[in-house]
């Protein structure tokens, strides 16, 4: 039975057509997917359904009623809720002042503590979750902040929840927990709207799929039986991609990068990159693959270590110091400490430069590099004066990969830089990884995903408690191999 229906729901922004006459239909008590390559209108979708965007025509309903939001509060009060990738909540409060943030329970006019505490509590059991009510919610995990925003859309009684991108910061027992509390979601009558680029992900969990392309519907499948994955993609992207992991043989060079017991943030690593290499790091959530990285940058503050690049002990204290000594870093966290939000298109593109050359600025340069950047990245914007946070994920990613001159990068330190991005974007971040290879350059790459560390590596380092535990050549990787590693055991001799 229908439950939530989009009716030829459309939205422009300037210079983009975010959504061009969309309709398709939800069911109760079901896992709905919305899949697209990024920029195909999931977010812009999702803002309309929350009440943040208001549709430029069109209409919404609800169990067959027409509804009409002016904002989040108008949709909260219709049973809609959305739990976005960067969660909602304030980290100095309570979990329980987070759980009823806007409709504490009051006595007398005054916050009934006791009693919010205690219902937050017994909330929080239905889903599975031991947690203290009064704890700071920034003490929690991404997986526990993720079930505290579970359970503040039930609390305030909503049947529609939107889930945007809920696991890409997730280990694969907390993936199994959070499907477990959607399935007991959708036992209950439910609608679930699911946001992934994970496509396994999507033929496991959900009854039916609305495929996206560029604002328009392309196609919704209601029976996911004989689904594929390369199905899916195909209608996604809307053209065939054979290799999702274009590997290209290199004949990988001289001793480009060395680091020697490197210790901080409870890391001690050691490892060398050659010239032309893609060195791949896998490790379960904290075993260090980020700490790592931001140590060899001068992100965190080192104990002891050295850092040797062309054969030469440079000293990297802070990150202005790997900036010019040619070592780039591209944060798993692209929207806190990879773009400029509110700057255009241009600035971004430009700020390495501009650190580089201080407060003289030429902007007859800058626009032509930003140009000549947009070009050869393949970056699909409107103008360079488009504010970056207008554009897809894996747009904003290419962004920052071409703020970096080629002939000054010697080494790209990449934690998960394809998360949150489709799959034909991903294809495309991985052939610019393997241009840069080519010229010369030395990548290590950190992902989580244990597949397209497989996929895009020449060898694979694997962390564990903060030290590499092994090492694995890419004609002996495998999922075993680097799983056995991996997990808690003896560590690899050799490596202690």
């Amino acid at each position: 039975m229908s439950y939530l229906q989009f009716k030829n729901i459309s939205k422009s922004f300037p210079g983009v057509l975010a959504l061009d006459n969309l309709s398709f239909e939800v069911n109760e008590g079901s896992v709905h997917a919305l899949v697209g390559e990024n920029g195909a209108g999931k977010s812009t979708l999702l803002k309309i359904l929350s009440g943040v965007n208001i549709p430029d025509s069109g209409s919404l309903k609800i169990k067959g009623e027409e509804v009409s939001f002016q904002n989040t509060e108008d949709a909260f009060s219709k049973g809609i809720s959305i739990i976005y990738q960067e969660l909602n909540l304030v980290d100095e409060m309570s979990i329980a002042e987070n759980l009823f943030l806007g409709h504490m329970p009051k006595k007398l006019g005054i916050v009934d503590f006791q009693k919010m505490n205690q219902d937050a509590k017994v909330m929080l059991e239905k889903l599975g979750e031991n947690l203290n009510p009064k704890e700071k919610t920034g003490n929690l995990s991404i997986a526990k902040k993720q079930m505290l925003e579970i359970a503040k859309a039930l609390s305030r009684g909503s049947k529609i929840i939107a889930f945007d991108e809920p696991t890409s910061s997730l280990s694969e027992k907390e993936v199994e927990n959070l499907f477990r509390v959607i399935r007991d979601l959708k036992s209950k009558g439910h609608a679930i709207l699911y946001v992934s680029h994970r496509m396994e992900e999507i033929l496991s969990l959900c009854d039916a799929t609305t495929i996206l392309r560029d604002g328009k519907h392309v196609e919704t499948i209601s029976n996911m039986e004989n689904l594929t994955q390369t199905d899916l993609i195909t209608k996604m992207v809307g053209r065939e991609i054979k290799n999702i992991y274009p590997y290209r043989v290199r004949n990988l060079e001289k001793n480009l990068l060395q680091v020697d017991h490197l210790k901080g943030m409870g890391i001690d690593i050691s490892l060398n990159l050659k010239s032309k290499e893609v060195l791949g790091i896998y490790g379960l959530v904290g075993s260090g693959r980020t700490e790592s990285l931001k140590l060899i940058y001068g992100a965190f503050k080192k104990e002891s270590g050295d850092v040797i690049l062309d054969g030469k002990k440079t000293k990297i204290e802070v990150p202005s110091d790997a900036i010019k000594a040619g070592i780039m870093y591209l944060s798993e966290d692209r929207k806190k400490e990879g773009i400029i939000p509110k700057a255009s298109v241009c600035e971004n593109i430009n700020v390495i430069e501009r650190l580089k050359k201080g407060i003289l600025v030429n902007n007859r340069k800058e626009r032509s590099n930003a140009k000549e950047v947009v070009k050869k990245f393949k970056i699909k914007t409107p103008s360079i004066r488009q504010i970056i946070s207008n554009l897809s994920g894996g747009n904003q990613q290419k962004i920052l990969f071409g703020r970096w001159s080629e002939d000054s990068l010697k080494v790209m330190l990449l934690d998960e830089p394809t998360r949150g991005i489709d799959v034909g974007a991903k294809s495309e971040i991985y052939s610019l990884i393997y241009d840069l290879a080519e010229k010369g350059v030395g990548v290590i790459f950190v992902s989580g995903d244990l597949v397209e560390v497989l996929g895009v590596s020449d060898r694979i380092l694997v962390m564990r408690d903060g030290k590499i535990a092994g090492e694995v050549m890419r004609a002996d990787a495998s999922e075993a191999s680097v799983i056995k590693l991996a997990f808690p055991g003896r560590v690899n001799e050799k490596n202690n």
